[in-house]
């Protein structure tokens, strides 16, 4: 049984590996996009935020099977099948996303291991034991966190090209209008860690109290925003061209997209961190206690693991989903990424508070897609969107197969 262990944390830290890769890089490909931040400091930025997110807030317990999608009862009697079958989900989760980082196509974690744990379920539990309801909503997924988030990001844009970027003076416009963004985005920012990031502190605020902190956070931002433009006198660059003030103004929007984007990557070191190390606490207490539980308790060297682990894969094979989000969809200027996020990010909370199911990494690539599209059909890149949308409708079945094809093989090898 140490072998077992032995295997799982393997498998963990490659699938965390990967997480890092494709989830984590997604999230600061607006950052790097817009060429607010270069390609290291992107890497160096959101391997901090996702460690912190994943080690101080990752979560102290698990769910056994992630996302409730089999019956566990179904293996009572045989706990061990149980934790040989989320090894070889978690290892078929990890090629697929490896897979999909290699082309730079950004995929949720969350449906890869999914779909790892439906191809383990079918094959040693058969389909009754699958809950095809939960699994529906998954699917539904698919279309609700793109459209969501591209409406959401299309509107904003749309809101801060009117208002600031295409009046006769822009410098004018944003002594006023980026202290506003600044306000919405830290109201957002803040509500989406207190809700989301820092769910697994059990800090059980109310809306009111919540709310609160939000609003002081996002007052807070815009009055340090309108200090600064005053001092770079914002408001007194008449003389200049429109060009020259639109390249200033977007300047202004730069550390914004930065901020946003250091967020998100801290929400995905919080929560998708589960994707790898929950599997692998899974098979710890499995194999510990013999049983199969309903939760399983996550030790800090875990979370560590898989805080490391995702770091790793950040800085080794990142770069190629930041390049393929940032720079392929669409062109991404600060001000875009700013819409892109505040979009994405609103959307993710509001789906979470309303139990909508929504794929982070498929909410933010939509709200890229939402800006592109501000600027017509043309804005986009049709081939590159309908790969990355063929890439999410292959995740699961992909993993899912894999699963089954690693379990035979394995169980040949072994038994």
């Amino acid at each position: 049984m140490e072998a077992l262990v032995i295997a799982a944390i393997i498998c963990a830290v490659y699938m965390a590996w990967n997480i890092g890769a494709n989830d984590v890089a997604n999230s600061m490909a607006d950052a790097v996009g817009s060429k607010s931040i270069s390609i290291f400091w992107a890497v160096v930025l959101a391997g901090i935020f996702n460690f912190l997110g994943a080690v101080l807030v990752g979560g102290n317990v698990t769910d056994t099977v992630r996302k409730g999608i089999i019956d566990t009862q179904a293996f009572s009697e045989d706990p061990y099948t149980l934790a040989y079958g989320m090894v070889c989900a978690i290892l078929a989760a990890a090629i697929a996303l490896n897979v999909a980082s290699y082309f730079g196509f950004p995929v949720s974690t969350t449906h890869a291991i999914v779909g790892g744990i439906v191809g383990f379920g079918i094959l040693q539990a058969g389909i009754s034991h699958i809950h095809w309801g939960t699994f529906s909503k998954i699917v539904a997924s698919w279309f609700l966190s793109p459209v969501a988030g591209g409406v959401s990001a299309f509107f904003i844009f749309k809101l801060i090209s009117r208002h600031i970027l295409s009046v006769e003076n822009p410098m004018t416009a944003a002594r006023k209008g980026i202290p506003i963004c600044a306000f919405f985005t830290f109201c957002i920012l803040v509500l989406a860690t207190i809700y989301k990031g820092l769910k697994n502190l059990h800090l059980n605020l109310n809306a009111p109290k919540a709310i609160s902190f939000a609003i002081a956070g996002g007052l807070t931002a815009a009055g340090i925003y309108y200090l600064i433009l005053n001092r770079r006198k914002m408001g007194g660059a008449k003389q200049l061209s429109w060009d020259e003030q639109l390249g200033k103004v977007e300047k202004n929007f730069a550390l914004l997209v930065v901020i946003t984007s250091s967020t998100v990557a801290f929400a995905h070191g919080a929560n998708d961190v589960a994707n790898a190390v929950g599997p692998l606490a899974a098979v710890v207490e499995i194999v510990k206690t013999g049983t199969v539980p309903g939760q399983v308790p996550v030790s800090l060297w875990i979370l560590m693991l898989g805080g490391f682990g995702i770091a790793a894969g950040l800085a080794c094979f990142g770069y190629r989903v930041m390049k393929m989000v940032g720079t392929k969809i669409t062109d991404i200027t600060p001000s875009r990424g700013v819409a892109a996020d505040i979009g994405g990010m609103a959307t993710v909370l509001v789906c979470s508070k309303l139990g909508l199911p929504i794929s982070t990494t498929h909410t933010l690539v939509g709200a890229i897609i939402g800006v592109g599209l501000a600027r017509g059909i043309t804005g986009i890149n049709r081939k590159i969107v309908g790969s990355i949308f063929v890439s999410w409708l292959a995740t699961v079945p992909l993993a899912a197969l894999l699963t089954i094809v690693l379990y035979l093989i394995g169980d040949w090898l072994i038994f």
